[in-house]
Formats: C-alpha cells, sequence, structure tokens
C-alpha cells in the first residue's frame, strides 16, 4: 500500500473506482446518513449497510450505528429474524454487512410486500 493510500484510508475518505464508495442507486435504498446507506443487495435481496467511509475497519462507534441502523432496517424488511453477516466476499476492501434472514441466506422468501 502507498502513502497516499494509508492517508486516505485513515482519513476517513472515499477512494475512486470503488463501487461503494461510488454509492450508486441501483437498488431500493432503505436508508443513508453521514455514516452509512442501507440498500438492497443486487445479489442477495437483503438489506446491506455500507460504510461511507473506504477501509475494512470502521470506527467503533461507526460499527454500533451501523448495526442498530441495519436492525432496524431488517425489522422492517423481512418477515423473520436476522443474523449479520459482514464476510466482504465480493468487494473486501469496502466495509458492508448483510441482514440475512434466520435459516437462510438469501432474501427470496422473507420479504414484506
Amino acid at each position: 500500500m502507498s502513502e497516499t493510500e494509508t492517508t486516505e484510508l485513515t482519513e476517513l475518505t472515499k477512494i475512486d473506482g470503488c463501487d461503494l464508495c461510488e454509492a450508486a442507486r441501483i437498488t431500493p435504498w432503505f436508508h443513508e446518513d453521514d455514516v452509512c446507506w442501507i440498500a438492497e443487495c443486487e445479489i442477495c435481496y437483503v438489506p446491506m449497510v455500507v460504510w461511507r467511509f473506504h477501509g475494512t475497519e470502521p470506527p467503533a462507534e461507526h460499527l454500533d450505528h451501523m448495526m442498530t441502523e441495519l436492525a432496524r432496517i431488517a425489522g422492517q424488511v423481512l418477515t423473520v429474524g436476522h443474523y449479520v453477516d459482514d464476510n466482504m466476499r465480493n468487494i473486501p476492501d469496502h466495509y458492508h454487512a448483510h441482514a440475512r434472514p434466520e435459516g437462510g441466506f438469501f432474501g427470496h422468501g422473507y420479504r414484506r410486500t
């Protein structure tokens, strides 16, 4: 990692070329604020919280805020309880987490209409 990248990550900024930093509205959005946004994951069909800043380790207060908001949205969107999956499979360098339905992985069949 270059010195510039290290500085960018520690200053809580966005990185050009990162899909999650771009925050394109390609699926329905449920929430947004200065710390995070929550939208439907285009692959999983479940609520996904995305940290507004690039990196993999949000400060504790940001993480707490994101989990609170994700739980609130999951309660509104899913018909069952949820668990948090923060295994960042497809975009491993930008923190995000999914609210997955208990007993499942994808949201199909677990959504309120």
